[in-house]
């Protein structure tokens, strides 16, 4: 593939051969496999776009599944996302685990953090947090951290943002994105704690609106075993109380819109406009949208797996 970097031999930081490599390239864009790596700020925002428009942020493991359950490890992940060429994605730590070893197979000096959701996500004020239970990656450039995330769904980051306070760049048309470093009052009692606010606002217009807070501080895999196991199995989790699903849709490679599910509605975006819509009455449509509109195939014993939960349409 061309890189000639040092490659990360750290038992807990697996990496990738240059044959999965080869395969998850084939899967994203192939035009990339004749590309000459040179770890620049243009190259890893074309790898990020091109994951954000390929591997979609879903749950579906924990619905559409007889076991349920999530895994993070790396060649399961790889399994799922290229090899079983299936159309699946995964939900925040699957995506940016998986993401955060094919940055580091080709090279990238990677450190994953922990993140804490805003409660503006579900319709909060903006001034309260979850607990840790999301993932983002840090890759450093040339001296230069860079916050990447591919698994936040449809308001999530749509390239590398530089750890730099209140610089605003281009999202999805016609929002905007930021990060801000700062102390967080409602969570934080020593005012000299600070964490990194990612913010997006729907137009220039618009109000900011928190989406997420992280730290720099590196997490362990062991880390996210126990953040995984939180947020798919308990009974206050959005995860397994609801389906969703969100993946980027690209135009002469800029991010212009996306499609979304939650639970029964799916949306279709371009340029912060609703162009079309659907309301899925029965199973069986929202397998069809499932395909049609996402590229995903389930199996026969996955559609099985919903019975008797509580996202099952039951129409």
């Amino acid at each position: 593939m061309g890189h000639s970097v040092h490659i990360s031999t750290h038992p807990l930081r697996p990496t990738y051969t240059d044959a999965q490599l080869f395969q998850y390239f084939n899967s994203l864009a192939p035009r990339i496999l004749s590309h000459r790596f040179t770890h620049d700020l243009n190259e890893l925002t074309e790898l990020q776009r091109h994951h954000l428009t390929t591997f979609p942020f879903e749950n579906l493991s924990l619905h559409y599944s007889p076991t349920h359950t999530i895994s993070l490890d790396a060649d399961v992940l790889y399994t799922k996302f290229v090899r079983d060429k299936r159309g699946r994605g995964g939900y925040c730590m699957e995506n940016n685990a998986f993401f955060g070893t094919i940055l580091r197979s080709l090279g990238y000096e990677v450190t994953s953090v922990g993140a804490r959701v805003c409660d503006s996500v579900n319709g909060g004020d903006g001034k309260g947090f979850g607990g840790w239970s999301h993932m983002v990656n840090i890759v450093t450039l040339e001296g230069t951290k860079y916050m990447l995330d591919v698994g936040f769904g449809g308001n999530g980051p749509t390239s590398p943002l530089p750890l730099q306070d209140g610089l605003v760049h281009d999202c999805i048309p016609p929002s905007e994105m930021r990060l801000t470093d700062s102390n967080i009052e409602s969570i934080h009692t020593d005012r000299e704690q600070r964490l990194w606010s990612f913010q997006v606002r729907q137009s220039k217009e618009a109000d900011w609106q928190t989406q997420y807070c992280f730290t720099e501080t590196e997490f362990l895999p062991q880390d996210y075993e126990i953040m995984n196991f939180w947020t798919s199995t308990s009974r206050k989790s959005i995860f397994t109380q609801s389906i969703l699903l969100a993946k980027m849709v690209m135009e002469e490679g800029e991010v212009m819109g996306n499609l979304t599910m939650f639970n029964a509605e799916a949306k279709r975006k371009v340029r912060g406009e609703v162009v079309e819509s659907w309301t899925c009455k029965t199973e069986k449509e929202r397998v069809e949208v499932l395909r049609e509109w996402f590229g995903i195939r389930l199996t026969e014993e996955e559609e099985r797996g919903i019975g008797g939960l509580v996202t099952e349409l039951k129409g």
